[in-house]
C-alpha cells in the first residue's frame, strides 16, 4: 500500500464519518493531530503499549466478526502509544485527502539513515514529541506548502516507531479498520 492509498482509504472513511461537514481551516486539523502526539505521551507515561502478539493470536483462532475485532482492538491496542501514533499519521493522511495533495513522490516504506536514527534515539519520548510538534505548531503556509510538512511528520513517526521496533503501518491499517466500524461521527464527538 503506497502513501497515497491510505491518505485515500483515511480520507474517504472520515467523510463517511462526518468529520468533513464543515469547512475547517487547516490549523483545526493540525491542533488535532497534536492531540493525538499529546495522547500518546498520556500512554507512554502511563507505560500503555499495544499488546500485538495477544490481538494476532485471538484474532488467528478463527475466523472473527466485526464485533470481536473491535474487543480485540479495545482490549490490546486501544489508547496505547502505538495507537495514537497511528491515529496521528491518520489525520495527516486525512487532511492531504481533504486538500488533494498527492504524497506519490515520497519512497513508502520509508528509510532512515543509521545515523539519523541513532541521534533521534537520544531524545526521550517527550523531547521527541516536542520536536515534532514545534514545526506543526508553527507552521506557516507562506514558508512552505503544507504538503512538505505532512511529508517531514509522517517520515519522523515512522522513524520513531523503527526505533521503538514496532510497525507503524501495521497499527494505521488495524486504527483504519476500527474507525472504519465506528458508528457515525463516532457516536458523540463534534469534531
Amino acid at each position: 500500500m503506497n502513501l497515497n492509498e491510505l491518505r485515500d482509504k483515511a480520507y474517504s472513511n472520515a467523510v463517511v464519518h462526518g468529520w468533513h461537514e464543515d469547512n475547517l481551516s487547516d490549523e483545526h486539523f493540525l491542533c488535532l493531530v497534536i492531540s493525538e502526539l499529546m495522547e500518546a505521551v498520556e500512554a507512554d507515561r502511563k507505560g500503555m503499549h499495544a499488546n500485538r502478539k495477544q490481538f494476532e493470536s485471538y484474532m488467528n483462532l478463527k475466523e472473527r466478526t466485526d464485533d470481536e475485532f473491535i474487543y480485540a482492538f479495545k482490549y490490546d491496542i486501544k489508547d496505547s502509544l502505538e495507537d495514537e501514533l497511528a491515529d496521528a499519521c491518520i489525520r495527516l493522511l486525512d487532511l492531504s485527502g481533504l486538500r488533494g495533495i498527492s504524497l506519490s513522490s515520497v519512497p513508502f516504506p520509508f528509510h532512515h539513515r543509521k545515523e539519523y536514527k541513532e541521534e533521534r534515539s537520544k531524545l526521550t519520548f517527550t523531547e521527541w514529541v516536542y520536536d515534532v510538534v514545534r514545526p506543526i505548531a508553527r507552521y506557516n503556509k507562506d514558508n512552505y506548502p503544507i504538503g512538505y510538512l505532512f511529508i517531514g511528520v509522517l517520515q519522523e513517526l515512522f522513524c520513531k516507531a523503527e526505533i521503538m521496533g514496532f510497525d507503524l503501518l501495521w497499527y494505521i491499517k488495524q486504527k483504519m479498520k476500527y474507525n472504519e466500524l465506528r458508528p457515525y461521527k463516532h457516536g458523540d464527538k463534534c469534531y
